[in-house]
């Protein structure tokens, strides 16, 4: 133990101009990692509401139902955008890769912000919708797996879970801001107004900063300047052992992911139609789950470099969520009091905050330098795809079919031992290159 902590105590000794650039590089980057899941998930607060504009029915389930399954649809494209954003990265940079991101979230956002409603224009409404969802969906797919390269490779060997961490909290900070936005709405306007034309404000807000994160992003510093030869990164791609480790990858994303989309961006809608939560508390409880992402995540990564944890640690990470999950939704389903339901909502975030950085670490050392992006993007979108993307869509259809508001419980512990099982076969390369 004093070996480690000498160790450590020599890295904190790193020249000012490198820690100034590092702490450059994390700032930029999270910054417009947020900004781009802040657009891309802001959706989900307000799906009850889209529900009514874009896909009316007299059912309002069925309403609810079309509008997740859009909300879903941003996630089949987060495998496109990963293949081809990737590629892109690898020929003309990072940072161009990233400001492209930028770009396509707006175009995206902005589709959606102003489009007009199913009664303005009819179908022709939802398509737009649709097509809106399916741009953001391909910026996102390219953003995460090229951002967490981008700040691994900015980073100190001894730094590194700390700094890759702040990719996730970043999205604990994206979906506070829109959890923030839901519930501020909801206290200050009436349900009428929201409902008109009060949803659309937090996708402006998207717009808007969408030209500070582009105009940050262009001030980065490159880390990667030449492109492997093609026939190096063929055989790379078409390699058996690769394609295993993305798949393993694939299934560790699989907790992580059904956590994030069902605990903090299905949750408001959870309480509000399957436990009927007043939709204020609802955002409160939402609010608190991301404050959790945002604030635990870089704590624990640091932790995660004092004491070089990877696969110990998620152990652990990994199965408390299963084991908690039943007893919390069953707390939830059976309780009036708000600081209840935040406590029972935090304890279920938690493990996943503590883990995160060592996570990501993990999966990034996975893969040697020459196909890392490639393999982390692939992991990653694959993985939201398969168990995150359409979380919300599976809860609630889970909780209709079975009349019963504890079956996404059970969903998260299906989730929740894939990961376990895929996190055994993982191979684990601390501070490789």
């Amino acid at each position: 133990m004093q070996a480690q902590t000498l160790s450590v105590t020599s890295v904190d000794s790193t020249p000012t101009p490198a820690r100034q650039q590092e702490r450059k590089v994390v700032i930029a980057c999270s910054l417009g990692n947020a900004l781009e899941m802040y657009d891309f998930t802001i959706y989900s607060f307000f799906a009850v509401l889209i529900g009514k504009h874009f896909f009316p029915t007299e059912s309002a389930v069925a309403s609810l139902l079309l509008s997740l399954s859009t909300f879903g649809v941003g996630f089949l494209m987060r495998p496109v955008g990963a293949v081809l954003i990737g590629r892109f990265a690898d020929i003309k940079g990072r940072k161009a890769a990233l400001s492209l991101t930028i770009g396509l979230m707006t175009l995206g956002t902005a589709m959606i912000a102003f489009c007009p409603t199913y009664q303005q224009i009819g179908v022709l409404a939802t398509v737009i919708l649709v097509c809106g969802r399916l741009i953001q969906g391909i910026s996102a797919g390219g953003e995460i797996g090229t951002a967490s390269v981008f700040l691994m490779e900015s980073a100190t060997r001894a730094r590194r879970c700390e700094v890759v961490s702040w990719q996730p909290a970043s999205q604990g900070y994206a979906a506070l801001i829109g959890a923030g936005f839901g519930f501020a709405l909801s206290q200050f306007l009436d349900t009428a107004s929201l409902e008109s034309w009060g949803w659309r404000i937090p996708f402006i807000f998207g717009l808007l900063i969408g030209p500070v994160g582009w105009y940050i992003r262009t001030r980065l510093p490159e880390t990667h300047d030449e492109q492997a030869p093609a026939k190096s990164v063929a055989a790379s791609a078409t390699s058996a052992a690769l394609w295993r480790r993305i798949g393993l990858g694939i299934g560790l994303m699989a907790s992580a992911t059904i956590g994030m989309y069902l605990f903090v961006f299905y949750m408001p809608t959870y309480l509000v139609t399957a436990l009927n939560y007043p939709r204020s508390s609802a955002m409160a409880i939402a609010c608190v789950a991301s404050a959790c992402i945002a604030i635990i995540t870089p704590l624990a990564g640091r932790f995660a470099d004092r004491y070089q944890l990877r696969k110990s640690l998620l152990g652990w990470t990994v199965a408390l969520p299963v084991v908690l999950v039943v007893p919390a939704f069953y707390v939830l389903g059976h309780t009036a009091s708000l600081p209840l339901a935040m406590l029972m909502v935090a304890a279920l975030v938690l493990p996943s905050c503590v883990g995160a950085g060592a996570f990501f670490s993990l999966i990034m050392e996975g893969f040697s330098k020459e196909n890392r992006a490639l393999g982390t993007s692939v992991s990653y979108s694959f993985g939201v795809m398969l168990f995150g993307g359409f979380s919300p869509l599976i809860a609630a259809s889970l909780t209709a079919a079975f009349d019963s508001p504890m079956a996404p419980a059970f969903y998260l512990v299906a989730g929740g031992v894939v990961s376990l099982i895929c996190l055994n076969y993982f191979p684990e390369h601390k501070g490789r290159e």
